[in-house]
């Protein structure tokens, strides 16, 4: 029976927000734990030393869950810099909400954060799947409605995705690409957009599966990091016949 995952849920908050009592990050961690398939999930917040991401942490966590929203600059640049090497050799992570605008997704995929379309008034968004057969999308409706979220919307100054597997319409008529992967060296990444604190998003079934499938999808692979630099050469000593 091969190793169960373990799993570490980052919030750069601490504490009670919105209709969440014992925060996000409890929420997103008590339904990885009920569904039975992951080792370990421990909780890591932005207050604590090292902002929770000690290398003892990092070194055992197999997929990261960031959620972060208006604290990325108080993210120290060298936790940063873990945060990328451990992707680069096979760690996943997930990115949730405003996390589009961290230090480690601009510094992972190379791109300015912060361009969006973005408004606050608590509109319908319907979240469309539109890759139907992969693994994170499995389970998941065509459509689904979130009944108040906060719109983010295009043009979302990303990199092209590796792929798309969800796009979401809002009540006022803008449209935002809200859920696409990328890989990075030998980590991959999993950008899922709805989870607004103001509302109780990570309560909604449709939600608590998708982000459990990119945790099972975003798991390292295995394979040791590529060798690069330089590299010595033995030539073969030809064979005498």
């Amino acid at each position: 029976m091969s190793k169960k995952l373990n799993v570490t849920v980052w919030d750069e908050r601490e504490g009670a927000i919105g209709p969440y009592p014992n925060g996000m990050y409890t929420t997103i961690a008590d339904f990885l734990k009920k569904s039975g398939e992951f080792g370990e999930v421990r909780i890591a917040l932005q207050p604590q030393p090292e902002h929770g991401l000690t290398e003892e942490v990092l070194n055992s966590t197999d997929v990261l869950v960031y959620w972060a929203h208006c604290f990325h600059h108080q993210v120290e640049d060298n936790i940063v810099e873990r945060i990328r090497q451990r992707v680069m050799n096979g760690m996943g992570l997930i990115l949730l909400h405003s996390a589009h605008a961290s230090k480690i997704f601009g510094r992972l995929v190379g791109y300015e954060p912060w361009k969006l379309r973005w408004r606050e008034v608590g509109e319908l968004e319907r979240v469309w799947r539109i890759d139907h057969g992969h693994p994170i999308t499995a389970g998941v409706p065509e459509y689904f409605d979130i009944p108040h979220s906060e719109m983010y919307g295009e043009h979302f100054h990303i990199p092209t995705p590796d792929e798309l597997l969800f796009i979401s319409w809002y009540e006022g008529g803008e449209v935002f690409r809200s859920g696409c992967t990328f890989k990075c060296g030998l980590g991959k990444i999993f950008f899922f957009a709805p989870g607004h604190e103001t509302f109780p998003i990570y309560e909604m079934p449709e939600v608590q599966r998708i982000i459990t499938n990119a945790v099972k999808w975003a798991a390292p692979n295995g394979n040791p990091p590529p060798i690069t630099g330089n590299v010595t050469f033995e030539r073969p000593t030809p064979s005498v016949k």
